[in-house]
């Protein structure tokens, strides 16, 4: 969660990994923006990439971080694209572990522009919930529609429904939270939120650092393209 000593070692040309962006960065409360599988993004900090190399980087930086999903937002892009997966068993039984998390995806997914629909009017709060965002947090008792219709785009064009229910769903609800700025702890109790007061200030403080290296980053940036 700190951040590197000099920014050249953490931005510039086409990355292995993105960084995250932490709780308090103005980036993750931004409604993204409806793409196109043909447009060029530019995640800042980096070349321009397409819309497949960005959600082939998303999807590393997933496993990087030990996580089942990943929206835009969170790698400083306000767009609306997020990569999930299912893997073949729970991840949170097997935190910690060296394996690499890719030798148990069962399948990824690539959703641009994605919309939900609930197909359930109870909501299920059973599961606990985190966020790569908010590092070291979990609650349970987030309210999710248990079965959900979500459609969308995927990297060829192609539109594209499916069903997903349990903790799919879940996963698809929370990454559609972050394309409209909503994080997982504003849909508990404010009490919740001011339980985890001092290790939120944490992060924010790291946020705020993250962002002050960017700054450096692409002020330096400017300086050497305009000599």
């Amino acid at each position: 969660m700190s951040a590197p000593e000099t920014p050249e070692k953490l931005f510039g040309g086409k990355p292995r990994i993105y960084p995250m962006r932490f709780y308090g960065d103005p980036v993750l409360r931004r409604k993204a923006k409806a793409l196109s599988v043909s447009d060029t993004l530019k995640v800042p900090g980096f070349e321009a990439q397409t819309v497949r190399e960005v959600a082939d980087t998303m999807l590393e930086t997933m496993f990087e971080q030990r996580g089942v999903g990943l929206a835009a937002p969170q790698i400083g892009l306000s767009v609306r694209l997020f990569v999930a997966v299912e893997y073949e068993d729970d991840e949170e039984e097997n935190e910690g572990q060296d394996e690499p998390l890719r030798s148990r995806v069962l399948r990824e997914y690539v959703m641009l522009n994605p919309v939900i629909k609930p197909l359930d009017k109870k909501k299920d709060k059973s599961y606990q919930e985190g966020c790569l965002s908010i590092p070291g947090i979990y609650e349970e008792g987030v309210p999710r529609s248990k079965r959900v219709n979500i459609s969308y785009t995927d990297l060829d064009g192609v539109q594209r429904t499916l069903e997903a229910e349990d903790y799919l769903a879940r996963v698809f609800q929370h990454e559609l939270d972050h394309l409209d700025g909503v994080l997982f702890l504003d849909r508990l109790p404010a009490e919740v939120t001011d339980d985890h007061r001092r290790d939120l200030l944490k992060i924010q403080q790291a946020s705020k650092n993250f962002l002050a290296h960017l700054g450096a980053w692409e002020k330096e940036k400017h300086l050497r393209e305009n000599l």
